[in-house]
């Protein structure tokens, strides 16, 4: 029975036509309105009828309108348009049932998808039987509906990664890249080169390619020993910690017994012509920033660039051909045009407990002299006590009590006796606005932006991690002229012409430019020399804990 099964079954699949480009959807009319049905072909082999009940059983099985729910079920319509018929299975020399060779192509992609940061083991599953022992028709079915999802799954992977980033953090904000499971099915059972359609699915991302090629140098042994060098305290001349030696070792000094452990005066000169090449601060401190960028280069782990390429693929597959680019990490603004940056700047970042959040969006309005409207947060947690013990206080900071839209005089009011939960607080436009003297707006549910400072000493810090989660920018109109390049309607000379005074000007962007707030301890460059910064907010440690990288 089991062989007069598979016979049958096989002869359906060798002799009917393959549908090219069906779709389990067709749209037609009906009393003279336009709607989508779904068509649904019957199964015309025993196989496929076990094919259709067991993605019928998968489909379900899910939670009512769930992601899952949605996958499975385009899974069932798309096999239901080509009457459940085997995509991944064919008759070999001895009547046995085998992969077909574009299965076999897939399952070699999926044996070295460690090249690609991806785990093979995600793939080469026990239950898709790759030596096919077991040839009833249920066995083959299973094997069959399963070998598509896993490809499916293969497929999600490579396109918007393996984790969905909000696991990571709440602070990490993109809507994730999703496959489109039928459309992808069609092209791969229609081409006689399945694997370089799913490699087409990989980002675009120049540093991806490269922090791809880094990751290949690895695995081929090309890539030198990582020097790691642990997190610790700051370390200033004359101190002594057991560090030492491996940051002696990464710098090319000499060690002896007598200056191993000890910071002395030729570690000194040699950190700072480092920190010099490195664009941080010339200070001769070992912190943070430096000990994570003697970390990289050479010192970079297989395990940080898989974490990096996975955060590429959350990123959006197009950033703009002129766009904004915000490295946390790195505390840097960059403008790019058309991949190269053409613009630079430092930047300070959120707090560790008022991180600034990961995600992307575009630039519509540049505020001269802006109003700073101060978050309910640090209304109640900062400023609150100052304004019932004080009533001079708001005059004496510049700023203003709002109710209803109108200005409320603070000092005539009883604060023993009214809450501040009713009322706004906004600093006028000055020279001593927490805002400065310009802001640039990408209206987010965040409610952060880029944004001039008074702040300025900040600036000199290798950490800049000192803000309530919006982006300070050190050169604010440096930024404003680069980023109005393309501008048809603003010039740079009219903006600044509106600086100064107490009254806040609009400028609404004709053009919208896309603006990324990224997370990226790893930037490569094209001579292949890997950057490594500090993980301020933890983000990546937390993602190679999810990955399986720790």
């Amino acid at each position: 029975m089991r062989s007069i099964l598979l016979i049958i079954s096989l002869l359906f699949l060798l002799f009917s036509p393959i549908i090219s480009g069906v779709n389990a959807q067709e749209t037609v009319i009906i009393d003279g309105r336009e709607v989508t049905r779904v068509v649904i072909a019957p199964p015309r082999s025993p196989i496929a009828v076990i094919i259709k009940k067991g993605l019928r059983q998968n489909y379900d099985s899910k939670k009512f309108e769930s992601p899952a729910w949605y996958s499975a079920q385009k899974l069932y319509y798309f096999y239901g348009a080509r009457h459940f018929e085997p995509i991944w299975l064919e008759e070999g020399q001895n009547g046995e049932a085998n992969f077909s060779k574009r299965a076999q192509q897939i399952i070699e992609l999926f044996k070295n998808s460690y090249l690609l940061g991806l785990n093979p083991d995600d793939y080469l599953v026990d239950d898709i039987n790759l030596q096919l022992v077991g040839s009833e028709a249920a066995d083959l079915a299973k094997v069959e509906t399963i070998f598509s999802d896993i490809v499916l799954k293969f497929a999600q992977h490579l396109y918007g990664g393996r984790i969905n980033p909000k696991k990571v953090s709440p602070f990490i904000d993109y809507k994730v890249n999703k496959v489109d499971r039928s459309e992808l099915l069609l092209k791969l059972i229609n081409s006689d080169n399945p694997v370089q359609i799913l490699l087409s699915l990989e980002p675009k991302h120049k540093e991806y390619a490269l922090l791809k090629s880094a990751l290949a140098r690895y695995y081929d042994g090309s890539a030198e020993q990582a020097i790691i060098i642990p997190d610790g305290k700051i370390l200033r001349l004359d101190d002594r910690d057991e560090r030492i030696e491996l940051i002696r070792q990464r710098l090319g000094l000499e060690i002896t017994d007598a200056n191993k452990n000890l910071f002395d005066e030729t570690l000194l000169l040699a950190v700072e012509k480092f920190q010099q090449n490195m664009g941080l601060n010339i200070d001769g401190v070992i912190g943070p920033a430096t000990i994570a960028a003697l970390n990289g280069g050479n010192a970079t782990t297989k395990e940080d660039i898989i974490a990096n390429m996975e955060r590429w693929r959350w990123m959006p597959r197009d950033l703009g051909d002129f766009n904004v680019f915000v490295n946390i990490p790195q505390f840097r603004l960059e403008i790019f045009d058309k991949g190269k940056a053409v613009h630079s700047t430092r930047v300070i970042v959120g707090k560790v407990k008022f991180k600034t959040p990961v995600f992307s969006d575009e630039i519509e309005h540049i505020v001269v002299n802006p109003y700073w409207n101060i978050p309910r947060s640090i209304l109640n947690n900062e400023l609150a006590p100052s304004i019932k013990s004080n009533p001079n206080f708001l005059n004496s900071q510049n700023m203003e009590l709002l109710l209803g839209g109108k200005t409320i005089d603070a000092t005539k009011i009883d604060w023993s006796e009214t809450s501040l939960d009713k009322f706004h607080v906004r600093q006028r436009p000055g020279k001593n606005n927490a805002l400065g003297s310009v802001k640039f707006l990408f209206p987010n549910k965040h409610a952060v932006y880029l944004h001039d400072t008074p702040a300025k000493s900040l600036f000199s810090r290798s950490t800049r991690a000192f803000s309530h989660g919006c982006v300070r920018v050190k050169d604010p109109w440096g930024f404003a002229e680069a980023l109005l390049q393309y501008e048809p309607k603003i010039s740079f000379a009219s903006l600044v012409s509106q600086r100064g005074g107490a009254k806040e000007r609009w400028n609404n962007v004709s053009k919208h430019i896309p603006v990324h707030l990224a997370y990226f301890t790893l930037r490569a460059d094209e001579n292949g020399s890997i950057r490594s910064y500090y993980d301020i907010y933890g983000h990546n440690e937390r993602l190679k804990q999810l990955l399986g990288l720790n």
